[in-house]
């Protein structure tokens, strides 16, 4: 499965965002059943960004976002957070 968190991030918060983005992926590998994620930028709109991340499964996604680490690294990222679904099985 994946993850998509769209953020909407203002342009003079765009430098803070990468760097905490970087604190929360390196939250996440350390999680059992992460693959792989990465902060990416929307083409169209400097101010729309996606964190994509990939799991073994629904049960660790949701077990990692309730580990301490996870949640402290994610507060300053999620602060930014699009309110939408954002987690999909892979058909």
């Amino acid at each position: 499965m994946f993850a998509v968190t769209r953020l909407r991030v203002p342009a003079a918060d765009v430098p803070a965002l990468t760097a905490v983005c970087g604190e929360l992926l390196a939250a996440l590998r350390a999680r059992p059943g992460f693959r792989d994620g990465e902060l990416g930028r929307s083409a169209d709109d400097p101010e729309l960004f996606a964190l994509y991340t990939r799991w073994d499964g629904v049960g660790a996604y949701r077990r990692a976002l309730s580990a301490f680490e996870v949640k402290l690294a994610g507060g300053p990222v999620w602060a930014y957070a699009v309110d939408e679904p954002g987690v999909y099985l892979i058909e």
